[in-house]
């Protein structure tokens, strides 16, 4: 089994892990690159597997550098909250070990594609895997953006940002915003302004199979995905933000439950465990 070796080396303990686990990952496969400063495309390198070392903003980028060739991807937590990275340093070995990796179960993440347009121009086009969103530039003044869905405008916002999150994203920046959560496996779109000036103008969720088109009233805005800044608005920019046509496949152990990590990670548990040591009394 071919693997590819990512991580961020700016993360206190990332390369310690991997000098640590390298010569025992490369007993039971072959290490076809490695890559630690999140800039290489990787898009090429015929691989089977991505083992990434850290949190969930390791995986972001590595979604990021896979682009249209996502391979199944291993994550190491070496983070702190990581809703995504699920394995632990000491679970990785025995997993390569004793399991056929490619055959356990895994759960495939919708991604979008963002194109920013001027005029006839095409600025940038890059694949997010939480979200897509714009937000109000220097001077800080109120962004105006109008959303238009399948052709159909939809209403102009008057906010500090406008968000556009997949259901992985959901448990992120739409989290913060206020928005909903999404179970990760539903086909969907959450729109979410951040701080609209508009009382009704409230979060919505949407088919991912729609097609959503941002038009800018304000210039200076920094167009965000996942948290990285990739490009600044001019007045009368276009954003197109779709299904991206792969998907993020991600390598769950057998009992992985999506509703177990919501109660360990945002500490949903302390009833539970009240009902059950309560169970049979009485």
């Amino acid at each position: 089994m071919r693997v590819i070796l990512l991580g961020n080396a700016e993360r206190q303990g990332v390369l310690e892990a991997v000098v640590r686990l390298r010569p025992k990952i490369a007993k039971y496969c072959t290490i076809v690159a490695e890559e630690f400063r999140c800039e290489q495309d990787l898009e090429r390198v015929e691989a089977d597997l991505a083992i990434v070392f850290g949190g969930d903003g390791s995986i972001l980028r590595a979604a990021a550098q896979m682009r249209n060739r996502q391979r199944p991807v291993i994550s190491v937590n070496l983070g702190t909250l990581g809703f995504l990275a699920t394995f632990t340093p000491e679970m990785l070995i025995p997993t390569l070990r004793d399991y056929d990796v490619l055959s356990l179960p895994r759960e495939e993440y919708l991604m979008l594609t963002c194109q920013l347009w001027r005029g006839e121009q095409l600025v940038v086009e890059k694949t997010a895997l939480n979200e897509v969103a714009v937000q109000s530039g220097p001077p800080y003044r109120v962004l105006e953006v109008e959303l238009s869905v399948d052709d159909e405008r939809i209403t102009t916002y008057r906010c500090d940002g406008l968000i556009l999150s997949t259901p992985i994203g959901s448990t992120a920046r739409i989290l913060s915003a206020g928005g909903p959560i999404l179970r990760s496996d539903l086909d969907a779109v959450v729109i979410s302004p951040i701080s609209a000036h508009t009382l009704s103008h409230r979060p919505v969720v949407d088919s991912a199979n729609r097609i959503y088109r941002l038009l800018l009233r304000s210039a200076n805005a920094p167009v965000m995905l996942d948290g990285q800044a990739v490009a600044t608005t001019e007045s009368g920019d276009r954003i197109v933000v779709q299904r991206a046509p792969e998907r993020f496949k991600m390598i769950k152990l057998p009992g992985f439950s999506y509703y177990r990590t919501l109660r360990e990670k945002l500490g949903w548990g302390g009833r539970l465990e009240s009902v059950d040591k309560n169970r049979g009394k009485g």
